[in-house]
């Protein structure tokens, strides 16, 4: 088991972004040395939900400041960038960053940021699946061409070709069961969990994971990647403080999924959530928050009542 970390770069209080960025280097830098395998970048834009709107350059100045950590992208949100650009991009960092690049690939689900760079959330999927097909032929550095809906692309080479071959490693963010079956067919690593998302559906998404290993049978072992909010507390109130800021993640999280968010002045607004689950079941069925003594004197329980209610009510087109 690996041990990685997450950045989103958001800031209910909208901090300035010299202090967002540069927390966030610190925060990779401090992974760097205490061991941890890897650092991984969100990509959103236009709100404080997270700053991060191009996380391979921010992954190339990662890399830059650290020495053997891998940095990963979670997600570049291919439908709002042309594929070409994205396989440049892609084969650039890993090679100045040493072949240390892992590359996450997802469809996004935010209509805000998708209505204001002009791109229909509907074509998504579709787009994403000929922008993989025009990436993976990119990235082997030979001449290819492309007829899709989307792209038409005459006889091009990329330049220059990643260090890592065939290409560095692949992840899908897999947040619904027909996304974990597509990631599987396809070969690639992936990453399942994340805000809402309570423990028991992640067991879900396993179990439909090792069913599709049996179907499609990939070439290569599928690694799998599990985000969720973890905090070592110093006290019961501690972990319930830490708990309420998971709170306000989730909440902008899901409104923003499911197009009723706010947005005021660029600041994300934290707006409640039908049958929003208490901070008890935030702690015992979201998130890994607590104080060692409570981890080492009991195995949380793992009832599924409020988190499964929850799911329910947020249930929306998965993204």
């Amino acid at each position: 088991m690996d041990f990685g970390t997450f950045l989103l770069l958001q800031s209910p209080s909208a901090e300035p972004s010299e202090t967002v960025f540069g927390r966030g280097t610190e925060i990779t830098q401090a992974a760097d040395e205490l061991g941890f395998r890897s650092m991984w970048l969100a990509e959103h834009h236009f709100s404080t939900y997270g700053y991060l709107s191009r996380p391979l350059t921010y992954a190339l100045h990662l890399a830059n400041k650290t020495k053997r950590l891998r940095i990963g992208t979670a997600v570049i949100v291919l439908p709002l960038h042309h594929p070409l650009v994205v396989a440049e991009e892609i084969a650039t960092v890993d090679l100045l960053s040493g072949g240390r690049l892992d590359v996450g690939l997802g469809r996004g689900y935010q209509n805000y940021e998708f209505e204001r760079l002009g791109v229909s959330l509907d074509e998504s999927r579709a787009r994403w699946e000929e922008e993989v097909d025009v990436i993976l032929l990119a990235l082997k550095g030979k001449p290819f061409s492309y007829d899709g809906t989307y792209y038409q692309i005459p006889e091009t080479t990329v330049f220059p070709v990643p260090v890592q071959q065939p290409h560095p490693p692949i992840w899908v963010t897999a947040q619904s069961l027909p996304s974990v079956e597509a990631t599987v067919r396809r070969g690639f690593n992936i990453i399942t969990g994340g805000s809402g998302v309570p423990i028991e559906r992640l067991r879900e998404f396993r179990e439909a994971l090792e069913r599709h290993l049996d179907t499609y049978k990939p070439k290569h072992p599928i690694k799998v990647g599990t985000q969720r909010f973890t905090y070592v507390a110093e006290s019961e109130t501690d972990a319930r403080e830490a708990a309420e800021q998971a709170r306000w993640n989730m909440r902008v999280t899901l409104s923003l999924r499911n197009n009723y968010c706010k947005v005021e002045d660029g600041h994300a607004i934290d707006v409640p959530l039908a049958n929003e689950p208490t901070t008890d079941a935030i702690l015992d069925e979201f998130t890994v928050i607590g104080t060692p003594d409570a981890f080492y004197s009991s195995v949380r329980s793992s009832s599924t009542s409020s988190g499964q209610r929850f799911q329910e009510a947020q249930a929306a087109p998965e993204r």
